[in-house]
């Protein structure tokens, strides 16, 4: 059983992985149409898995026909050479095809935060709005002026928050952009994201409680 030299000790994996994903292993580290024959059927797969990924998404992000498409292929083409690229680094935990599912749906992540960071405007629709107390987690008591809190809210996201902050905030609360995509598009880490995340909502609940639509304890617990 031919093995590229580059892989080292990783012979040892074909012996204890599942024969499925020990045949992937073999034949994608193989040469000539049996290779080519595996690349295209692994990318058969991360096509699928991005392009379910992408519609599951694209609502938040109004993608529709084409440019939905095209953000799926692209997602599945840069999976597959980072899979290819990344066969050594493949342990057996679990199947070869559970294994490349995560390259997908990462590639899918940074995609479509790239794709909302195009246009450096946020642009905020009243539907938006409409979701956003249910994504700040605010309890259905608190429900009952909605009108006036999304107007309350709508100032204290413009007026309060910093530029960063704004665009963080809307991105993931609004748009769901996931944060590992925000990070690569902004530099930063997860860890920052989180941290800007939680002064722009502390932020805006202390407004609230100032302008008396959230309690004392209410702003505490959240």
């Amino acid at each position: 059983m031919a093995v590229d030299p580059g892989l080292g000790d990783n012979q040892a994996t074909l012996a204890s992985v599942d024969p499925e994903s020990a045949e992937w292993l073999r034949t994608l580290r193989g040469t000539g149409v049996e290779r080519e024959a595996a690349v295209e059927r692994l990318h058969a797969i991360l096509l699928r898995v991005a392009s379910n990924e992408v519609r599951r998404r694209a609502p938040r992000l109004r993608l529709a026909g084409p440019e939905l498409d095209d953000v799926a292929h692209q997602a599945a083409a840069d999976a597959l050479l980072a899979v290819i690229a990344k066969l050594g680094g493949f342990r057996g935990e679990s199947r070869f095809t559970t294994w490349v599912y995560k390259f997908a749906v990462l590639e899918v992540s940074a995609k479509l935060g790239r794709h909302f960071w195009c246009d450096p405007r946020v642009r905020l629709e009243g539907e938006d709005w409409e979701r956003l107390p249910d994504r700040f987690g605010f309890d259905p008591a608190e429900r009952s002026e909605r009108h006036d809190l999304l107007d309350a809210l709508r100032r204290a996201v413009d007026e309060e928050l910093t530029e960063r902050q704004r665009q963080i905030f809307v991105a993931i609360v609004l748009k769901g952009v996931p944060a590992d995509a925000l990070a690569v598009e902004l530099g930063t880490n997860r860890n920052a994201i989180y941290k800007t995340m939680f002064d722009a909502r502390r932020k805006l609940r202390a407004v609230l409680v100032a302008r008396g639509y959230l309690d004392i304890g209410t702003s505490r617990r959240s």
